[in-house]
């Protein structure tokens, strides 16, 4: 058996690599990252989003500051399965694709609740965000009594004209950053180049006797 006598070898990227200018293989990693990037942008469906959002009013029995520990309250149960369960009837969709596609978010200064769904389809997006509102609105209706605080429609979601999703171009620009950036590792992990005599022996550095008798010689 042969033994290697410059060792381990490299990987043949590497040695590749090695021979290209750094330029090159920048532009090649971000050109491949920005195709791929763009390919994937148009390949995805795309996602639309519409928001609805609930207002909790205090009555006489109530204050303002109860009205929104309340609407913190309606905000983390509304994506319970009590309120979709009801959601499901007016969205025409069932309740594992509410909880997935709905969200709920809330405020710490005003008493307001905002209902947000996604879908492949605007339409769809609008009706799941309304029919979560409305189911919430009557579940707040039936503590009334008890809370003393009413939970109202503040304003309708509307079917969405743009995807809430990331465009093609902007995908296409996320994959070149990605690209260039491996590209810039490759440069940083790729053999040195070693310098060498033309007989093949590594380049001599005169030592210090050398040196000295040609110091002597002057």
């Amino acid at each position: 058996m042969t033994e290697n006598p410059t060792g381990p070898r490299r990987p043949a990227v590497l040695t590749r690599a090695k021979t290209l200018p750094a330029w090159s293989l920048l532009a090649a990693g971000a050109v491949a990252g920005g195709l791929l990037g763009g390919v994937y942008g148009l390949a995805k469906t795309p996602a639309y989003t519409a928001t609805s959002y609930v207002i909790a009013v205090p009555n006489e029995k109530s204050d303002p500051a109860s009205a929104l520990g309340f609407a913190q309250a309606y905000g983390r149960v509304a994506t319970q399965l009590a309120v979709l369960g009801d959601a499901q009837v007016w969205a025409g969709v069932p309740v594992k694709t509410l909880k997935s596609s709905v969200q709920t978010a809330t405020s710490p200064d005003a008493p307001m609740v905002a209902i947000t769904a996604t879908s492949a389809r605007p339409d769809l997006a609008a009706d799941m965000a309304n029919a979560v509102a409305r189911a919430l609105t009557r579940h707040a209706d039936n503590t009334e009594s008890a809370t003393h605080v009413e939970l109202q429609q503040f304003a309708r979601a509307t079917k969405p004209t743009e995807p809430s999703s990331a465009s093609p171009a902007l995908t296409g620009l996320v994959g070149a950053s990605a690209g260039g950036l491996l590209g810039g590792l490759v440069l940083l992990v790729r053999p040195r180049r070693n310098t060498e005599e033309p007989g093949g022996r590594p380049a001599s550095v005169p030592g210090p006797a050398v040196a000295a008798d040609a110091h002597g010689q002057l």
